[in-house]
């Protein structure tokens, strides 16, 4: 029998994650992203698939996530919800809601405000590998391909739209999530609020520094020479 969805999280490890953002205490930001992701989906209540670096094979982002959805596709399921671990405000509401929409609609989007998307939800009667894999993954433009390329198959695709939120991928985006307090758990607001805390410290300390070399910088006393012409 056809199994029907399953959720699959395309997510490194907070080490892994760590290495390619620039801002400080990154990976105890990741290591409670990855918990609340997992704890987020088991509330759900469907399976769900963890592909981490090591399960990821491929060259590129796209081959990964594309080799990640065949494999559990092969499982047998006919629907594949697929999320990161970058969405703080990602709730089992947001996932059960494309659930849902899956049944009368072949894809669902998350969109994300950088113009990618947290969570893709697709049939597998409309999962083609080769075109999938070389989408613009990884940018802003993401988003509005995949709507540009489904509006000449709307009749066919008919894609939904969960509603619009934040990942975390600056220190901007730090900023913006942490606003949102009220749907955020105390452990990561936390983490947050430590994130900037220490960002604003180190910020003040580089221009006292900066104004300290000013102060004892040896200027010229001497009368300005002005070149005329």
């Amino acid at each position: 029998m056809t199994k029907k969805t399953a959720i699959l999280i395309f997510a490194q490890s907070a080490q892994k994650d760590a290495q390619r953002k620039s801002f400080r205490q990154s990976v105890a930001l990741f290591e409670e992203l990855n918990r609340q992701t997992i704890e987020t989906v088991e509330d759900t209540g469907l399976p769900y698939f963890h592909f981490s670096e090591k399960e990821q094979v491929g060259d590129s982002f796209g081959d990964r996530l594309t080799h990640a959805l065949s494999q559990v596709y092969a499982q047998g399921f006919e629907n594949v919800i697929a999320i990161g671990n970058d969405t703080p405000h990602l709730s089992a509401g947001h996932i059960l809601s494309a659930v849902a929409q899956l049944e009368t609609s072949a894809l669902v989007l998350g969109p994300s405000t950088d113009g990618g998307f947290y969570l893709m939800g697709l049939r597998r009667s409309h999962f083609r590998p080769e075109q999938f894999k070389n989408l613009p993954w990884q940018s802003a433009q993401l988003s509005e391909v995949i709507m540009s390329t489904l509006s000449r198959k709307r009749n066919s695709f008919n894609p939904q739209l969960l509603p619009t939120l934040s990942d975390i991928d600056t220190l901007a985006d730090v900023a913006v999530v942490a606003q949102k307090k009220a749907t955020l758990s105390p452990c990561l607001y936390q983490i947050l609020k430590n994130i900037l805390s220490r960002t604003l410290v180190l910020a003040l300390s580089s221009f006292e520094r900066f104004f300290e070399s000013l102060t004892k910088a040896h200027f010229n006393k001497g009368s300005p020479q002005f070149a005329c012409s």
